[in-house]
């Protein structure tokens, strides 16, 4: 009777080790959501004022118009001539009403698509900075092909022949990161998220509610940690000891050590050999497992 209840106790206490330890994986994860969401985290922009020189914007799809969400432009990094893609919020009111808060429109991703295929005809590396809510969701862009154009982005970023490195520097928000993230060499902030769905949209969906949004964050599996241990990132590039939002210039100097190994590194290889990393590298994500059914009296079945 003694040793039921001693086994009883310690499965008591078990159990709620285990809701300590999940309390606090959630309360992690969704820490790291805020802090890669901090309204003083360095955007896309401040990247390119502090590592590249000579940016030289581009604008424009040629089919509809502008989208300041996402910008594209020619610049120099360590004296080769580079082309960089990136996602950009605003600061103030003002200018986030004017980057739409940092949602691309279909228009982005055809100007960021213009420029990827301007780079791999001129031979310059390209360097996609991902830092998005998510695509637009408004009637207005799904009626000019939000879907298709990040559709077509995926497929033609795979096909690409020159380096393309991925820095997610803040949220990674579903398709509205991946259409300019089909990457060489994926790295990711300490303290950004990669992931499908928001954790507010999660919670809404399971929940039906917004109370639920560090268990969904912590369900996701969306930080760097998590992601590098599934094969999703290549590497997890250290912020200062408070975030990047605390010191810009040493964020940029820790991710520049980063983009540069990767991009000598890719050098190396030819055209195709660079293509055909990157497509394998897409193509070995997830797990597969090939088991046998044994029925009675019959042969092992293996399901196709």
């Amino acid at each position: 009777m003694e040793n039921s209840e001693n086994a009883q106790a310690e499965i008591e206490h078990l159990r709620a080790e285990l809701e300590r330890l999940r309390q606090d994986a959630a309360d992690a994860a969704w820490q790291r959501t805020q802090l890669a969401r901090h309204d003083l985290r360095p955007y896309t922009l401040d990247y390119v004022e502090r590592l590249f020189q000579d940016f030289s914007e581009i604008h424009g799809d040629r089919r509809f118009g502008d989208d300041p969400a996402l910008i594209t432009g020619m610049a120099v990094y360590h004296g080769r001539p580079v082309m960089i893609v990136g996602h950009q919020k605003g600061r103030d009111l003002k200018q986030r009403q004017y980057r739409n808060f940092g949602y691309p429109q279909p228009e982005g991703y055809r100007k960021a698509l213009r420029a990827m295929k301007l780079a791999d005809k001129f031979s310059r590396p390209i360097i996609c900075f991902v830092d998005t809510p998510g695509a637009y969701p408004s009637v207005g862009a799904e009626e000019r092909g939000q879907a298709e154009a990040i559709a077509l982005n995926l497929r033609e970023m795979s096909r690409l022949e020159v380096p393309v490195i991925v820095c997610i520097i803040g949220e990674g928000g579903s398709g509205g990161a991946l259409g300019i993230a089909v990457g060489n060499h994926i790295l990711m902030q300490e303290n950004a998220i990669y992931t499908v769905i928001t954790p507010e949209g999660c919670s809404a969906i399971l929940w039906k509610d917004q109370d639920h949004v560090a268990a969904a964050a912590a369900a996701l599996k969306i930080t760097a940690p998590e992601l590098k241990a599934l094969g999703i990132i290549d590497e997890i590039v250290p912020e200062p000891p408070d975030g990047a939002h605390s010191d810009h210039n040493l964020a940029a100097e820790l991710l520049d050590k980063q983009i540069k190994h990767c991009l000598d590194a890719l050098l190396e290889k030819s055209r195709r050999e660079i293509r055909d990393q990157r497509y394998l590298k897409f193509r070995r994500l997830g797990a597969i497992a090939n088991i046998s059914i044994q029925t009675s009296g019959s042969m092992p079945v293996s399901p196709a």
